[in-house]
């Protein structure tokens, strides 16, 4: 088994509702189990700027599943909770979005995938609630969550609940 962290965000309907189960669903894909979780967090929308506000959080789960065989479960997750992939809008809105972070300390370095997610360590809608959960965690190339996090401006995200 290996641990993979993973980044969950929504900002279309009922957004926290939406991570929530998503988060346990997690558990429910086949070979993996959900560790633990982050508390949610209200963030401001980030790249494309002019859209509502998304709710994020990171999961860890424990899997048996091949790196690219996550992902595509991952996707297909994404589907089951209404996520429509429109490749002329990027960073746009979405029902859900699921990040594959990292999986255990391996790079990946594939087509489809890369693994640490390549802006994982500039991120703080994905670095405030991973350093909740793990702040000794290494990002490879970048050094530990917790350093990273106090590379990016936080501002206005805020725990929800």
């Amino acid at each position: 088994m290996t641990v993979a962290w993973i980044g969950l965000g929504a900002n279309l309907g009922d957004a926290a509702g939406t991570v929530r189960a998503a988060i346990a669903a997690l558990d429910t894909l086949a070979g993996t189990r959900l560790q633990r979780a982050s508390r949610l967090y209200a963030t401001p929308a980030w790249g494309n700027e002019d859209q509502p506000p998304f709710v994020n959080a990171v999961a860890a789960v424990d899997t048996a599943l091949a790196p690219l065989d996550l992902l595509q479960a991952l996707l297909a997750l994404e589907q089951h909770f209404g996520r429509v992939r429109d490749p002329a809008v990027h960073w746009g809105p979405r029902a859900l979005d699921l990040d594959l972070l990292l999986y255990g300390q391996q790079t990946v370095g594939a087509p489809a995938l890369q693994v640490p997610h390549p802006y994982l360590h500039q991120r703080a809608f994905v670095l405030v609630p991973l350093a909740e959960i793990a702040p000794e965690l290494t990002i490879p190339g970048h050094g530990s969550v917790q350093d990273a996090v106090m590379r990016v401006d936080a501002c206005g995200i805020a725990p929800i609940g």
